[in-house]
């Protein structure tokens, strides 16, 4: 994530000025116009926009499951908005807290606080406010029991997680997790106003899928957690144990989510994504098992890869819950 001040260019003026001359307007208006951009630009990084793709990837699909038919487009509109708002609380939040671990670490170190284009009070004053908003926005626009949920979430991640478990147990991102996993609660109960069995189900299948998802990109960066003391469970195990609880979280991922067909009535469409898909998610996690296995370690067990289609595979997965039925 680029984070960091912009750059403003002035264009010289067609004439001359003479020495004593102060800039000209356009110049201190560029100026002036840059460094607007660059305080909006530093305050949307704070709200980590590429994480909260993800999880409104995890949001949206699950009111096409739950109504079957397409949702009407306000709703989709407010839950997008209030959740947006709700994660981007808990990540500005985040970055508060993170701000001396994000200061040791070459991935984090240009986010906004430890980069120094944010000040951490005003980190804490804006994330606080976000919080408020979104809680406010997702009760009046969609219904309070969303809201609540999503307030759930974003004190589980602050307080527990942040807070807590990151610093304190390398079963720190195991739990803290699960705050990652309420969109699919979210998402069902604004299109439904109720929980039901076919959203736990997304839930512990997003739970199940952190671990492996996590672990490979805390493989690649494992001497940065180390240099922030912070007990990822690659930093403090050796590499064969990690891609060996990789493997097996990704079998139980792969196995919850075919139980989503006969708990949520998809269709055929939905248990024959879930199986491809599945298939090539096991295939990534025991190929990195397998350069374990060889003697490969860090960058050499390329530990991206499977990151990477994580990523490709509970978005697909969830795109393939919503259509689904309306294939059906």
């Amino acid at each position: 994530m680029e984070d960091g001040l912009l750059t403003t260019v002035e264009t010289p003026p067609t004439t001359a000025p003479s020495r004593a001359a102060g800039p000209s307007v356009e110049a201190a208006g560029g100026a002036r116009g840059g460094h607007a951009m660059a305080v909006v630009k530093a305050y949307v990084a704070l709200t980590k926009p590429r994480i909260i793709e993800l999880l409104l990837v995890t949001t949206i699909p699950v009111m096409f499951l739950a109504l079957r038919h397409v949702p009407p487009l306000w709703p989709v509109i407010a839950v997008t908005i209030g959740g947006y708002l709700s994660a981007g609380s808990a990540n500005a939040l985040n970055c508060y807290v993170d701000r001396d671990i994000d200061a040791e670490m070459r991935r984090t170190r240009r986010r906004p606080v430890p980069a120094a284009s944010v000040r951490p009070h005003s980190a804490l004053v804006f994330g606080l406010v976000l919080g408020v908003v979104s809680t406010l926005w997702l009760g009046l626009a969609v219904n309070w029991l969303s809201s609540g949920l999503a307030l759930a979430a974003n004190a589980f991640y602050v307080l527990v997680y942040t807070m807590v478990l990151k610093r304190r147990t390398p079963q720190n991102i195991v739990w803290g997790g699960a705050a990652g996993c309420f969109p699919a609660l979210i998402g069902w109960t604004a299109a439904t106003d109720h929980l039901a069995w076919a959203p736990v189900v997304l839930f512990m299948v997003v739970f199940l899928w952190t671990p492996p998802h996590f672990w490979a990109l805390a493989i690649r960066y494992r001497e940065d957690y180390a240099a922030a003391n912070v007990p990822m469970l690659p930093v403090v195990a050796p590499a064969r144990e990690v891609t060996k609880q990789i493997v097996w979280y990704s079998y139980a991922t792969v196995a919850c989510s075919l139980l989503l067909w006969p708990i949520g009535h998809t269709g055929l469409l939905y248990p024959i994504a879930a199986a491809v898909l599945g298939v090539v998610f096991l295939v990534e996690a025991h190929r990195l098992d397998l350069r374990a296995r060889s003697g490969k370690d860090g960058v050499e067990l390329q530990p991206m890869r499977l990151f990477h289609f994580s990523n490709m595979y509970l978005a697909l997965l969830f795109v393939a819950a919503a259509v689904s039925p309306l294939v059906h």
